[in-house]
């Protein structure tokens, strides 16, 4: 399953699955504990694939930092978990992102980005590499 289908919302914990659009919103399934909610427009939803992280220079696709996180950790869940320490948290971040942008990624977003990583990979989705036509384009220009 794509990220595209992974969704965020926000004032609930973890992550959803999209299953069907409604008139109203969506109907999402928890990727903890499969509980289907139904959720309207008025909430703050983010779909995983939307979302980017700050570095100096640009901003990194979500889906790249899951693909240096899944490198590191040879494929298997984070060697540290999201209740770490703050430092550590940004210690383990820096290995990971090492251009990242202090300023504007909290210890917040890693503790966010380290327990969505490792739900993905309890629920099977581990392919982070795939992109739009448009990545693929930039890519090969580079």
């Amino acid at each position: 399953m794509a990220l595209d289908k992974i969704l965020s919302i926000g004032g609930k914990p973890g992550l959803y699955k999209l299953l069907t659009q409604t008139r109203t919103g969506f109907v999402g399934e928890s990727l903890m504990d499969g509980k289907r909610i139904s959720v309207s427009m008025r909430n703050n939803v983010s779909v995983l694939s939307e979302i980017a992280i700050y570095t100096l220079e640009e901003e990194i696709p979500l889906r790249e930092v899951f693909q240096k996180i899944k490198e590191k950790e040879q494929g298997k869940k984070t060697s540290i978990s999201h209740k770490a320490e703050k430092i550590q948290l940004e210690e383990y971040f820096f290995e990971i992102l090492p251009n990242y942008d202090e300023d504007r990624v909290y210890a917040s977003d890693i503790k966010k980005i380290v327990q969505w990583y490792n739900l993905l990979l309890e629920n099977g989705i581990t392919d982070f590499t795939e992109g739009d036509a448009e990545d693929v384009d930039s890519e090969e220009e580079e």
